[in-house]
Protein backbone atom coordinates (compact mmCIF):
# COMPACT_ATOMS: atom_id res chain seq x y z
CA UNK A 1 0.00 0.00 0.00
CA UNK A 2 1.49 3.31 -1.13
CA UNK A 3 1.00 6.73 0.44
CA UNK A 4 -0.40 8.96 -2.32
CA UNK A 5 -1.04 12.70 -2.21
CA UNK A 6 -3.26 14.37 -4.80
CA UNK A 7 -3.18 18.13 -5.38
CA UNK A 8 -6.56 19.17 -6.75
CA UNK A 9 -10.10 17.85 -6.23
CA UNK A 10 -11.55 18.55 -9.65
CA UNK A 11 -12.74 15.79 -11.94
CA UNK A 12 -9.29 14.21 -12.33
CA UNK A 13 -8.52 14.42 -8.61
CA UNK A 14 -11.80 12.79 -7.63
CA UNK A 15 -11.52 10.04 -10.23
CA UNK A 16 -7.97 9.28 -9.11
CA UNK A 17 -8.93 9.26 -5.43
CA UNK A 18 -11.83 6.90 -6.11
CA UNK A 19 -9.72 4.57 -8.26
CA UNK A 20 -6.79 4.46 -5.83
CA UNK A 21 -8.58 4.40 -2.47
CA UNK A 22 -9.23 0.63 -2.22
CA UNK A 23 -5.54 -0.22 -2.44
CA UNK A 24 -3.65 2.83 -1.18
CA UNK A 25 -3.60 5.50 1.49
CA UNK A 26 -4.83 8.61 -0.32
CA UNK A 27 -4.87 12.27 0.76
CA UNK A 28 -6.40 15.01 -1.42
CA UNK A 29 -5.70 18.74 -1.01
CA UNK A 30 -7.99 21.43 -2.41
CA UNK A 31 -8.82 25.06 -1.49
CA UNK A 32 -12.58 24.49 -1.75
CA UNK A 33 -14.72 24.33 1.38
CA UNK A 34 -15.96 20.83 0.57
CA UNK A 35 -17.07 18.44 -2.16
CA UNK A 36 -20.42 20.07 -2.90
CA UNK A 37 -21.28 21.53 -6.28
CA UNK A 38 -20.67 25.25 -6.66
CA UNK A 39 -21.84 27.70 -9.29
CA UNK A 40 -19.68 30.75 -8.62
CA UNK A 41 -17.18 29.83 -11.33
CA UNK A 42 -14.34 29.64 -8.80
CA UNK A 43 -14.35 25.87 -8.40
CA UNK A 44 -13.33 23.10 -10.80
CA UNK A 45 -14.23 23.69 -14.44
CA UNK A 46 -15.96 20.30 -14.35
CA UNK A 47 -18.81 21.79 -12.30
CA UNK A 48 -19.53 24.37 -15.00
CA UNK A 49 -19.19 21.98 -17.95
CA UNK A 50 -22.25 20.62 -19.74
CA UNK A 51 -20.93 17.05 -19.54
CA UNK A 52 -21.16 16.34 -23.26
CA UNK A 53 -19.55 13.11 -24.43
CA UNK A 54 -19.03 13.78 -28.12
CA UNK A 55 -15.91 12.11 -29.52
CA UNK A 56 -17.18 12.18 -33.11
CA UNK A 57 -18.33 15.81 -33.04
CA UNK A 58 -15.03 16.92 -31.52
CA UNK A 59 -13.24 15.76 -34.69
CA UNK A 60 -14.36 19.10 -36.09
CA UNK A 61 -11.61 20.83 -34.10
CA UNK A 62 -9.46 18.02 -32.65
CA UNK A 63 -7.42 15.14 -33.96
CA UNK A 64 -8.23 11.42 -34.04
CA UNK A 65 -6.23 10.83 -30.85
CA UNK A 66 -8.78 12.89 -28.89
CA UNK A 67 -11.63 10.92 -30.46
CA UNK A 68 -9.96 7.60 -29.63
CA UNK A 69 -9.54 8.63 -25.99
CA UNK A 70 -13.15 9.79 -26.00
CA UNK A 71 -14.56 6.49 -27.22
CA UNK A 72 -12.52 4.65 -24.59
CA UNK A 73 -13.86 7.00 -21.94
CA UNK A 74 -17.45 6.37 -23.02
CA UNK A 75 -17.09 2.70 -22.09
CA UNK A 76 -15.25 3.56 -18.88
CA UNK A 77 -17.95 6.06 -17.86
CA UNK A 78 -20.51 3.27 -18.11
CA UNK A 79 -18.47 1.15 -15.71
CA UNK A 80 -17.85 4.07 -13.36
CA UNK A 81 -21.45 5.29 -13.16
CA UNK A 82 -22.73 1.74 -12.69
CA UNK A 83 -20.28 1.29 -9.80
CA UNK A 84 -21.27 4.62 -8.24
CA UNK A 85 -24.94 3.73 -8.53
CA UNK A 86 -24.31 0.43 -6.76
CA UNK A 87 -22.52 2.35 -4.02
CA UNK A 88 -25.60 4.53 -3.50
CA UNK A 89 -26.40 7.56 -5.64
CA UNK A 90 -26.92 11.03 -4.18
CA UNK A 91 -29.68 13.42 -5.06
CA UNK A 92 -29.32 15.45 -8.19
CA UNK A 93 -26.49 17.84 -7.40
CA UNK A 94 -27.17 21.36 -6.24
CA UNK A 95 -28.49 23.38 -9.16
CA UNK A 96 -27.22 26.88 -9.74
CA UNK A 97 -29.96 28.93 -8.14
CA UNK A 98 -33.39 28.53 -6.59
CA UNK A 99 -35.80 27.91 -9.44
CA UNK A 100 -39.04 28.23 -7.49
CA UNK A 101 -41.19 25.70 -9.29
CA UNK A 102 -38.57 22.94 -9.27
CA UNK A 103 -39.50 19.98 -7.08
CA UNK A 104 -37.00 17.40 -8.22
CA UNK A 105 -33.69 18.87 -7.17
CA UNK A 106 -31.91 20.04 -4.08
CA UNK A 107 -32.94 23.66 -4.60
CA UNK A 108 -36.14 22.63 -2.82
CA UNK A 109 -34.62 20.37 -0.14
CA UNK A 110 -36.69 17.44 0.96
CA UNK A 111 -39.17 17.54 -1.93
CA UNK A 112 -37.25 15.64 -4.58
CA UNK A 113 -36.92 11.90 -4.91
CA UNK A 114 -33.58 10.12 -5.05
CA UNK A 115 -32.25 10.25 -8.62
CA UNK A 116 -29.97 7.66 -10.13
CA UNK A 117 -26.69 8.72 -11.62
CA UNK A 118 -27.31 9.22 -15.29
CA UNK A 119 -25.17 8.48 -18.30
CA UNK A 120 -27.17 8.87 -21.48
CA UNK A 121 -25.84 7.53 -24.75
CA UNK A 122 -28.81 8.20 -27.01
CA UNK A 123 -26.60 10.01 -29.50
CA UNK A 124 -26.31 13.73 -30.11
CA UNK A 125 -27.61 15.96 -32.88
CA UNK A 126 -25.96 18.40 -35.24
CA UNK A 127 -28.34 20.99 -36.68
CA UNK A 128 -27.96 23.84 -39.16
CA UNK A 129 -30.11 26.56 -40.65
CA UNK A 130 -30.58 26.47 -44.40
CA UNK A 131 -28.40 29.55 -44.89
CA UNK A 132 -25.54 27.79 -43.10
CA UNK A 133 -25.80 24.48 -44.92
CA UNK A 134 -22.56 25.03 -46.83
CA UNK A 135 -20.56 25.53 -43.64
CA UNK A 136 -22.31 22.54 -42.08
CA UNK A 137 -21.46 20.31 -45.03
CA UNK A 138 -17.78 21.14 -44.64
CA UNK A 139 -17.93 20.05 -40.98
CA UNK A 140 -19.79 16.87 -41.89
CA UNK A 141 -17.22 16.06 -44.57
CA UNK A 142 -14.47 16.18 -41.94
CA UNK A 143 -16.45 13.91 -39.64
CA UNK A 144 -17.19 11.47 -42.45
CA UNK A 145 -13.46 11.06 -43.05
CA UNK A 146 -12.83 10.06 -39.44
CA UNK A 147 -10.56 7.02 -39.08
CA UNK A 148 -12.01 3.73 -37.93
CA UNK A 149 -11.24 3.75 -34.21
CA UNK A 150 -11.57 0.09 -33.25
CA UNK A 151 -14.81 -0.15 -35.19
CA UNK A 152 -16.52 2.40 -32.96
CA UNK A 153 -16.88 5.50 -35.11
CA UNK A 154 -20.09 5.87 -37.07
CA UNK A 155 -20.72 8.59 -39.59
CA UNK A 156 -23.44 11.21 -39.06
CA UNK A 157 -26.90 10.08 -40.13
CA UNK A 158 -29.06 12.58 -42.00
CA UNK A 159 -32.53 12.95 -40.45
CA UNK A 160 -35.56 13.74 -42.55
CA UNK A 161 -38.47 15.73 -41.17
CA UNK A 162 -40.25 12.70 -39.73
CA UNK A 163 -37.15 11.24 -38.12
CA UNK A 164 -36.23 14.55 -36.51
CA UNK A 165 -39.76 15.02 -35.16
CA UNK A 166 -39.70 11.50 -33.71
CA UNK A 167 -36.39 12.05 -31.92
CA UNK A 168 -36.68 15.68 -30.85
CA UNK A 169 -40.14 17.17 -31.51
CA UNK A 170 -39.24 20.55 -29.97
CA UNK A 171 -36.52 21.30 -32.55
CA UNK A 172 -37.52 23.66 -35.37
CA UNK A 173 -38.52 21.34 -38.25
CA UNK A 174 -37.02 23.74 -40.80
CA UNK A 175 -33.51 22.90 -39.60
CA UNK A 176 -31.22 20.40 -41.27
CA UNK A 177 -30.30 17.70 -38.75
CA UNK A 178 -27.92 14.78 -38.36
CA UNK A 179 -27.71 12.13 -35.64
CA UNK A 180 -24.32 11.15 -34.21
CA UNK A 181 -24.92 7.62 -32.88
CA UNK A 182 -23.32 6.53 -29.64
CA UNK A 183 -22.60 10.00 -28.29
CA UNK A 184 -24.19 11.21 -25.09
CA UNK A 185 -23.89 13.15 -21.87
CA UNK A 186 -23.14 12.74 -18.19
CA UNK A 187 -24.44 14.78 -15.24
CA UNK A 188 -21.51 16.60 -13.57
CA UNK A 189 -23.50 17.85 -10.57
CA UNK A 190 -24.31 14.27 -9.62
CA UNK A 191 -21.09 12.50 -10.52
CA UNK A 192 -18.58 14.84 -8.85
CA UNK A 193 -20.04 14.59 -5.31
CA UNK A 194 -20.69 10.88 -5.81
CA UNK A 195 -17.02 10.22 -6.57
CA UNK A 196 -16.06 11.83 -3.26
CA UNK A 197 -18.71 9.92 -1.34
CA UNK A 198 -17.64 6.60 -2.86
CA UNK A 199 -13.90 7.15 -2.28
CA UNK A 200 -13.96 5.59 1.16
CA UNK A 201 -10.95 6.05 3.39
CA UNK A 202 -9.64 9.08 1.49
CA UNK A 203 -8.47 12.00 3.61
CA UNK A 204 -10.03 15.10 2.03
CA UNK A 205 -7.99 18.13 3.09
CA UNK A 206 -10.42 20.88 2.14
CA UNK A 207 -9.41 24.54 2.57
CA UNK A 208 -5.77 23.64 1.83
CA UNK A 209 -4.13 25.44 -1.09
CA UNK A 210 -1.16 23.70 -2.69
CA UNK A 211 1.80 25.94 -3.48
CA UNK A 212 3.91 23.39 -5.40
CA UNK A 213 4.19 19.70 -6.16
CA UNK A 214 7.43 17.78 -6.56
CA UNK A 215 8.62 14.19 -6.51
CA UNK A 216 7.18 12.67 -3.36
CA UNK A 217 6.11 15.97 -1.82
CA UNK A 218 3.24 18.45 -1.72
CA UNK A 219 3.97 21.91 -0.32
CA UNK A 220 1.12 24.08 0.98
CA UNK A 221 0.86 27.84 0.83
CA UNK A 222 0.92 28.04 4.64
CA UNK A 223 4.51 26.77 4.61
CA UNK A 224 3.70 23.17 5.47
CA UNK A 225 4.89 20.21 3.43
CA UNK A 226 3.84 16.56 3.35
CA UNK A 227 5.77 13.61 1.95
CA UNK A 228 4.31 10.76 -0.09
CA UNK A 229 5.41 7.76 -2.10
CA UNK A 230 3.63 9.35 -5.07
CA UNK A 231 2.56 12.99 -5.47
CA UNK A 232 -0.07 13.70 -8.15
CA UNK A 233 -0.65 17.17 -9.54
CA UNK A 234 -4.05 17.69 -11.19
CA UNK A 235 -4.60 21.35 -10.26
CA UNK A 236 -5.50 22.60 -13.74
CA UNK A 237 -4.59 26.27 -14.01
CA UNK A 238 -3.18 26.09 -10.47
CA UNK A 239 -0.25 23.97 -11.71
CA UNK A 240 1.74 27.01 -12.81
CA UNK A 241 4.67 27.58 -12.96
CA UNK A 242 5.51 23.88 -13.13
CA UNK A 243 3.44 23.59 -16.34
CA UNK A 244 2.75 26.25 -19.01
CA UNK A 245 -1.00 25.96 -18.51
CA UNK A 246 -3.40 28.82 -19.28
CA UNK A 247 -7.08 29.37 -18.60
CA UNK A 248 -9.56 29.66 -21.48
CA UNK A 249 -12.76 31.43 -20.47
CA UNK A 250 -16.05 29.68 -21.06
CA UNK A 251 -19.56 30.97 -20.45
CA UNK A 252 -22.82 29.08 -19.94
CA UNK A 253 -26.48 29.96 -19.45
CA UNK A 254 -28.90 27.85 -17.41
CA UNK A 255 -32.57 27.97 -18.39
CA UNK A 256 -35.63 26.32 -16.93
CA UNK A 257 -38.07 25.38 -19.67
CA UNK A 258 -41.04 23.33 -18.48
CA UNK A 259 -42.82 21.66 -21.37
CA UNK A 260 -39.88 21.91 -23.78
CA UNK A 261 -38.74 18.31 -24.30
CA UNK A 262 -35.10 17.70 -25.18
CA UNK A 263 -33.52 14.27 -24.86
CA UNK A 264 -30.10 14.67 -26.50
CA UNK A 265 -27.32 17.25 -26.64
CA UNK A 266 -27.62 19.45 -29.72
CA UNK A 267 -24.88 21.40 -31.51
CA UNK A 268 -25.74 24.24 -33.86
CA UNK A 269 -23.41 24.33 -36.86
CA UNK A 270 -22.80 27.99 -37.60
CA UNK A 271 -19.96 29.82 -39.38
CA UNK A 272 -19.21 32.00 -36.33
CA UNK A 273 -20.60 30.20 -33.28
CA UNK A 274 -20.25 26.71 -31.83
CA UNK A 275 -23.32 26.55 -29.62
CA UNK A 276 -24.44 23.51 -27.68
CA UNK A 277 -27.80 22.94 -26.00
CA UNK A 278 -27.84 20.23 -23.35
CA UNK A 279 -30.79 18.87 -21.32
CA UNK A 280 -30.50 18.58 -17.55
CA UNK A 281 -32.92 17.25 -14.90
CA UNK A 282 -35.91 19.23 -13.65
CA UNK A 283 -36.67 20.90 -17.01
CA UNK A 284 -33.30 22.65 -17.08
CA UNK A 285 -31.30 23.29 -20.25
CA UNK A 286 -27.68 24.41 -20.39
CA UNK A 287 -26.46 26.56 -23.29
CA UNK A 288 -22.81 27.26 -23.90
CA UNK A 289 -19.69 26.98 -26.05
CA UNK A 290 -18.08 30.38 -25.84
CA UNK A 291 -14.27 30.19 -25.90
CA UNK A 292 -12.38 33.35 -25.05
CA UNK A 293 -8.60 33.54 -24.71
CA UNK A 294 -8.76 35.29 -21.37
CA UNK A 295 -8.45 34.39 -17.70
CA UNK A 296 -11.16 36.87 -16.78
CA UNK A 297 -13.62 35.30 -14.32
CA UNK A 298 -16.05 38.22 -14.32
CA UNK A 299 -19.75 37.60 -15.06
CA UNK A 300 -21.03 36.60 -18.50
CA UNK A 301 -20.97 39.44 -21.01
CA UNK A 302 -24.16 40.82 -22.55
CA UNK A 303 -22.94 39.91 -26.04
CA UNK A 304 -22.27 36.28 -25.13
CA UNK A 305 -25.55 35.89 -23.29
CA UNK A 306 -27.58 37.36 -26.15
CA UNK A 307 -25.80 35.33 -28.81
CA UNK A 308 -26.05 32.06 -26.90
CA UNK A 309 -29.72 32.45 -26.03
CA UNK A 310 -30.72 33.70 -29.49
CA UNK A 311 -28.96 30.77 -31.11
CA UNK A 312 -30.66 28.33 -28.73
CA UNK A 313 -34.10 29.79 -29.40
CA UNK A 314 -33.52 29.49 -33.14
CA UNK A 315 -33.15 25.74 -32.56
CA UNK A 316 -35.88 25.36 -29.93
CA UNK A 317 -38.49 28.09 -30.60
CA UNK A 318 -40.43 27.29 -27.42
CA UNK A 319 -37.47 28.51 -25.34
CA UNK A 320 -38.89 32.01 -25.77
CA UNK A 321 -40.84 31.48 -22.53
CA UNK A 322 -37.98 29.77 -20.65
CA UNK A 323 -36.74 31.41 -17.47
CA UNK A 324 -33.11 32.43 -17.05
CA UNK A 325 -31.94 30.69 -13.89
CA UNK A 326 -28.23 31.30 -13.83
CA UNK A 327 -25.24 32.51 -15.88
CA UNK A 328 -21.77 31.22 -15.12
CA UNK A 329 -18.16 31.55 -16.24
CA UNK A 330 -15.14 29.36 -15.60
CA UNK A 331 -11.66 28.68 -16.97
CA UNK A 332 -10.71 25.56 -18.91
CA UNK A 333 -7.08 24.49 -18.30
CA UNK A 334 -5.21 24.36 -21.62
CA UNK A 335 -1.59 23.77 -22.62
CA UNK A 336 0.00 25.58 -25.59
CA UNK A 337 -1.02 22.86 -28.08
CA UNK A 338 -4.50 22.40 -26.54
CA UNK A 339 -3.69 18.69 -26.07
CA UNK A 340 -3.84 16.73 -22.79
CA UNK A 341 -0.57 15.73 -21.20
CA UNK A 342 0.60 13.06 -18.78
CA UNK A 343 4.04 13.48 -17.17
CA UNK A 344 5.37 10.69 -14.98
CA UNK A 345 8.64 10.29 -13.14
CA UNK A 346 9.64 8.50 -9.98
CA UNK A 347 7.41 9.80 -7.18
CA UNK A 348 5.54 12.33 -9.36
CA UNK A 349 2.57 12.27 -11.75
CA UNK A 350 1.05 15.25 -13.52
CA UNK A 351 -2.08 15.28 -15.69
CA UNK A 352 -3.23 18.54 -17.24
CA UNK A 353 -4.43 20.33 -20.37
CA UNK A 354 -7.85 18.75 -20.75
CA UNK A 355 -9.07 22.04 -22.28
CA UNK A 356 -12.67 21.63 -23.51
CA UNK A 357 -12.56 17.83 -23.24
CA UNK A 358 -12.54 17.22 -19.50
CA UNK A 359 -15.53 14.90 -19.17
CA UNK A 360 -14.81 13.31 -22.53
CA UNK A 361 -11.21 12.35 -21.77
CA UNK A 362 -10.79 12.04 -18.01
CA UNK A 363 -11.41 8.29 -17.49
CA UNK A 364 -9.10 7.21 -20.31
CA UNK A 365 -6.36 9.61 -19.20
CA UNK A 366 -6.60 8.34 -15.63
CA UNK A 367 -6.38 4.77 -16.88
CA UNK A 368 -3.28 5.58 -18.97
CA UNK A 369 -1.64 7.52 -16.14
CA UNK A 370 -2.17 4.77 -13.58
CA UNK A 371 -0.86 2.21 -16.04
CA UNK A 372 2.37 4.20 -16.14
CA UNK A 373 2.56 4.30 -12.33
CA UNK A 374 1.40 0.80 -11.49
CA UNK A 375 1.56 -2.53 -13.26
CA UNK A 376 -1.03 -3.79 -13.75
CA UNK A 377 -3.25 -0.69 -13.76
CA UNK A 378 -4.92 0.02 -10.43
CA UNK A 379 -8.70 -0.37 -10.70
CA UNK A 380 -11.65 0.28 -8.46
Amino acid sequence: MARIGIAGAGLLGRLLAWQLSPDHEVTVFDPANGPEARSDGLGPAAFTAAGMLSPLAELDNSGPAIAALGWRSMALWREITDALARAGSPRVGALPAACGSCTGCSTNPGTGEEAALQLRTLGSLLVAHGSDLGAAQRVLARLAQAPDLAGVVQTPQRLDLGALAALEPAIDPRLHAWLLPGEGQILPLQVLPALCAAARGVRWRWRHTVASVGAGRIALDDGGEERFDLAIDVRGTGARPELPVRGVRGEVVWLQAPGVPLHRPVRLLHPRHRVYIVPRPCDHIVIGASEIESEDRSPVSLRSAVELMAAAQSVLPELAEARIVHLETNLRPALPDNEPRIDHQDGLLRINGLYRHGWLLAPALVEDALRQCFSPVTTC
